[in-house]
């Protein structure tokens, strides 16, 4: 697999098969302790979000007003429980993701959306900046219909914003979420832990409104 074309989605017949073992969490966020997989807090929102390389976008939302809890892994592809190593290989369709639970009497969906829009790229594709490859991709995976409607009006909004600033097209993955597979516990709240981590996120300098 050597030659595999790390722009194009793998099909799904020739996806890695993946594991029915689930990686193993401590299950408590780094910085404030509260719990990355269980029960939400009732009325609370959510929505999992891919900008690229986790670790510089999950920072984003845990220092977002509003935002309860974030936590990072893997979705939108085919194998089942991959690693971070089987993701990076192009062979899982599995984009990185953040996986974003907020307090909507605080910030409501489209505040979120606004941080996601202005947080990166969301015009280039199978990449972002210098990271390569499927797993890069701009994505927003929505948890119904309803908030699936409001994804796509907060895309309208914010392509009007990049025509008006001389941007392209906005190639974002949007779609209802499938399974969503937690990253090893190293990557979960990573620039917490190591501060001068790598970070590549960058916006595009258009305010989305």
């Amino acid at each position: 697999m050597g030659d595999l074309d790390k722009s194009q989605l793998v099909p799904e017949e020739k996806a890695l098969k993946g594991r029915d073992t689930e990686i193993v969490l401590s299950n408590s966020h780094f910085l404030n302790d509260r719990p990355l997989k269980g029960s939400i807090p009732n009325g609370f929102g959510q929505i999992y979000l891919g900008l690229g390389c986790f670790w510089g976008a999950e920072r984003r939302f845990w220092e977002t007003e509003g935002v309860y809890v974030t936590s990072v892994g893997y979705q939108g592809g085919f194998t089942p429980n991959p690693t971070y190593e089987e993701v990076c290989s192009g062979q899982t369709g599995h984009a990185e993701i953040v996986h974003v639970v907020f307090d909507p009497s605080i910030i409501s969906l489209e505040g979120v959306l606004k941080v996601f829009w202005e947080a990166h790229d969301p015009t280039q594709g199978m990449r972002q900046g210098n990271d390569l490859g499927t797993q890069y991709r701009s994505a927003v995976y929505a948890i119904n219909e309803a908030d699936l409607k409001r994804v796509e009006a907060s895309k309208a909004a914010y392509q009007s914003a990049l025509n008006e600033g001389g941007r392209g097209d906005i190639t974002t993955e949007i779609k209802i979420a499938g399974p969503y597979y937690y990253a090893e516990e190293y990557h979960q709240q990573y620039l917490a832990k190591n501060p001068e981590g790598y970070c590549g996120l960058k916006g595009t300098g258009v305010e989305c409104i």
